[in-house]
């Protein structure tokens, strides 16, 4: 699949949540108590260190660079990550990158 149709359509017609982000494009599937996250980044983005209840991920293309609780690590196409609740953590995220992330909480973002 060519990179600018990466997520087919059925993920692309989801709402795009409002995450205060440049650069990212985000497509979310809303369950009673869990949010999935679609997410794509068109330029390289730094984010800040914060918390919040857990997050699962699975990285689909691209890299991102997070540090969790002070330890740095890298993670590629393929790997998946696991931040627990209230966990400090902060992240480089390169332009190209994508994944699917799991919030356990149902309101980290709101549909824009």
């Amino acid at each position: 699949m060519p990179k600018e149709n990466f997520f087919p359509e059925i993920i692309t017609k989801l709402p795009e949540a409002d995450i205060p982000l440049e650069g990212v494009t985000s497509h979310l599937f809303q369950s009673q108590d869990q949010q999935f996250i679609f997410m794509s980044f068109d330029r390289d983005v730094q984010v800040p260190e914060h918390s919040h209840e857990g997050q699962w991920a699975v990285i689909l293309d691209g890299e991102i660079e997070l540090t969790i609780d002070g330890k740095k690590s890298i993670f590629k196409r393929g790997d998946t990550y696991f931040i627990p609740k209230g966990v400090k953590h902060g992240a480089r995220i390169k332009k190209g990158y994508k994944d699917l992330t799991l919030f356990d909480q149902k309101n980290r973002y709101k549909a824009k």
